[in-house]
């Protein structure tokens, strides 16, 4: 008879090891918090300060406009004249009722310029439109 059983010893390890991939998701983690400001600002803009962060949606139906110090236009990062850019959003207003535009203008930009983007959103009925500015730093 024996005295030690040996069935310990063929007992296989049945659940799943997720330290590498916890590690692997962190790194990836890692590597997107910090490339995605490299990748949103196309424009040197000085966004002005504001009391509640903005965040940039990824949707398809977004666009994202930028006005610059002397009145130059930016259409999701190529450069547009004020006249196209009123075409371009008409025919965007017509294709799709629901698109939304994020504008992100310099703080030294004259109010007009400013107002001219409103005014062609205001007129093509687009009801969708996000200003975009820089969080107030807490002292």
């Amino acid at each position: 008879m024996r005295r030690f059983s040996q069935r310990n010893s063929l007992v296989t390890l049945s659940e799943i090891n997720i330290t590498p991939l916890l590690d692997l998701a962190f790194v990836l983690l890692i590597i997107f918090v910090i490339t995605r400001p490299m990748l949103e600002g196309r424009v040197k803009i000085q966004l002005p300060d504001g009391s509640v962060g903005s965040t940039r949606s990824t949707d398809r139906s977004v666009r994202l406009i930028e006005v610059s110090v002397g009145g130059r236009y930016t259409l999701d990062g190529k450069a547009i004249s004020l006249a196209q850019l009123e075409s371009v959003l008409t025919k965007l207003s017509h294709d799709n009722p629901k698109v939304t535009v994020d504008v992100r203008a310099d703080q030294s930009v004259e109010f007009r310029y400013f107002y001219s983007v409103m005014d062609i959103c205001l007129r093509n009925h687009i009801s969708g439109l996000s200003v975009h500015y820089k969080p107030r730093e807490n002292r």
